[in-house]
């Protein structure tokens, strides 16, 4: 699932990136990292519908036994015989969930273990390319250079848009985070 993404940050990280361009650069492995978080995201949701569907299965399988039980007790052949098929189908489709659900979890630990990868590349490249913190010195040499020459710098002031985004960032984790919440609750987990 993160194959195109890795791919993408390893190019990125690869190529011979002028110094103008960095900022893009690490806007676009920030981009994957997203992307790999919100993969990641559906992945755990996929995993909980599964574990869902896998109790459901469960207690059709013990209704259809218990009933096939009861329908011997009384000595109703037929109906015994219906439950079991039924039993046997459910029986079926409990394996198969088990077994969807064990590769689901497989996928999802390697996804988690891609997806830290990835994040620590992005930060890396972020570090390396002097985007960390304040603005770069290279950036920074560009406006003083400008503002010598009589230029002006916008009202753009990138810290606060920084600020900014990262705050739009967590109020959207948060939400993310307490809908989640809300689901297990209503899972009952």
């Amino acid at each position: 699932m993160f194959e195109k993404l890795r791919e993408t940050i390893e190019a990125i990280l690869a190529a011979a990136t002028p110094a103008g361009d960095a900022r893009d650069v690490v806007a676009q492995m920030y981009d994957a990292v997203v992307e790999a978080r919100t993969s990641l995201m559906e992945m755990r949701s996929q995993l909980s519908d599964t574990e869902r569907r896998l109790e459901n299965e469960r207690q059709r399988l013990e209704d259809a036994e218990r009933r096939g039980k009861l329908a011997d007790g009384i000595g109703d052949r037929e109906t015994a015989e219906v439950a079991g098929e039924f039993a046997g189908k459910h029986r079926e489709r409990v394996a198969v969930l088990m077994r969807k659900l064990d590769a689901q979890r497989a996928e999802l630990a390697l996804a988690d273990r891609e997806f830290v990868q990835m994040r620590e590349q992005f930060k890396k490249a972020r570090n390396q390319r002097g985007l960390e913190g304040d603005a770069s010195d290279r950036i920074e040499s560009a406006w003083r250079n400008i503002e010598s020459a009589g230029g002006t710098r916008p009202e753009l002031d990138l810290k606060d848009e920084l600020l900014r985004s990262q705050l739009d960032a967590a109020a959207k984790e948060a939400a993310a985070n307490e809908q989640l919440r809300q689901l297990k609750k209503k899972m009952g987990r």
